[in-house]
C-alpha cells in the first residue's frame, strides 16, 4: 500500500488530516508538519495501524 496523507478541510474551516499506508509512529511524523500549519489541534484518533507496529515490536520482545 502507498502512503498517503489526505486533508479534509470543511465549509466551516474545521480541518482533518488522516494517513494511509503509515505504520506506527510514522504516521504521526509524517503528518506533523501539516498538523502544526494548519493551527489547533483539537482531537487525535489512531488507526489499527498505528498499533500494529506496536503488537509486532511487543511480540518480537517475547520471542528474544
Amino acid at each position: 500500500m502507498s502512503k498517503t496523507i489526505e486533508i479534509t478541510i470543511a465549509p466551516n474551516g474545521q480541518s482533518r488530516v488522516e494517513t494511509k499506508g503509515f505504520v506506527g509512529n510514522e504516521c504521526l511524523e509524517a503528518s506533523r508538519f501539516i498538523e502544526r500549519s494548519l493551527g489547533q489541534h483539537l482531537d487525535e484518533q489512531l488507526t489499527s495501524e498505528f498499533y500494529a507496529s506496536q503488537k509486532a515490536e511487543t511480540q518480537q520482545h517475547h520471542h528474544e
